[in-house]
C-alpha cells in the first residue's frame, strides 16, 4: 500500500512539475480597458494556447544605471508595452521603438533610427507619418518614476515586415525632452538618455 502511494506521489509531482515546464505554452495573454477605474488592466488566460511569447525590456541609462523595465505583450488589441521606470528625469520625454537591437553606452547611437518599415515620417501629426515606432509621449513624475501602458498595431512580436525580431532586433530609447509629434526624424526630442534592447 505504502509503495503503491509513493508511486502516486512520484506521478503527482511529475505532472506538477510538467505541467509548469509547458505553462507559457499554455498561457495566453490577454489585454483589457476598465472603465470603472479609467486604466488598462493585463489579464492572464490560461484556456487558450499562445499566439506569441511576451517580450521584455531591461532598460540602463548613459551611466549604465538600471532605470527600469517594460513588458510587451501581444493579442488581438495589438502589442501592449507596460512600463515600470525609476530614476529618470521629471518631465516629458520622447519615447520610440528603434530599429536596431542595441544599446552602447553613452550615447545609445547603435540603437539605430526609428523602427520604420514603410519609409514614413515621423510624427502622429504630420501628414506624412507616423513611424511604426512612434510611441505617445512619457511623463516622469517628480520623484523620477513613471508606469505607463502603451497600445499599438503598428508593429508584432510575431514574424513578418513589422516584427520586432526581425534579423538585428529592436530596442526602445527614451529621450531627453519631449516629442512634438510632427517634425521629422525624431520630434525634436532631444539626448537619448536611457535604451533597452526588446528581448525573450
Amino acid at each position: 500500500m505504502q509503495r503503491r502511494h509513493g508511486v502516486f506521489l512520484v506521478t503527482l509531482v511529475s505532472c506538477v512539475a510538467l505541467g509548469a515546464s509547458n505553462a507559457s505554452a499554455r498561457a495566453h495573454w490577454r489585454h483589457a480597458a476598465n472603465p470603472a477605474v479609467g486604466v488598462h488592466t493585463i489579464t492572464y488566460d490560461q484556456t487558450f494556447g499562445p499566439r506569441v511569447k511576451p517580450a521584455l525590456v531591461k532598460f540602463q541609462d548613459s551611466n549604465g544605471v538600471k532605470v527600469g523595465t517594460a513588458r510587451l505583450i501581444e493579442d488581438t488589441d495589438g502589442v501592449t508595452i507596460r512600463l515600470l521606470l525609476h530614476h529618470l528625469p521629471p518631465g516629458t520625454h520622447g519615447i520610440h521603438l528603434h530599429a536596431v537591437g542595441s544599446c552602447v553606452r553613452p550615447d545609445f547611437a547603435s540603437a539605430g533610427a526609428h523602427f520604420e518599415m514603410l519609409h514614413r515620417q515621423h510624427g502622429r501629426l504630420n501628414n506624412h507619418g507616423p513611424h511604426a515606432g512612434d510611441l505617445p509621449n512619457l511623463q516622469v513624475n517628480a520623484h523620477g518614476r513613471a508606469r505607463k501602458i502603451f497600445v499599438t498595431k503598428q508593429v508584432t512580436l510575431s514574424s513578418g515586415d513589422h516584427s520586432l525580431f526581425h534579423p538585428g532586433g529592436t530596442s526602445i530609447v527614451i529621450h531627453a525632452g519631449p516629442d512634438d509629434e510632427h517634425t521629422d526624424p525624431s520630434g525634436n526630442s532631444g539626448a537619448r538618455i536611457a535604451c533597452g534592447v526588446v528581448e525573450r
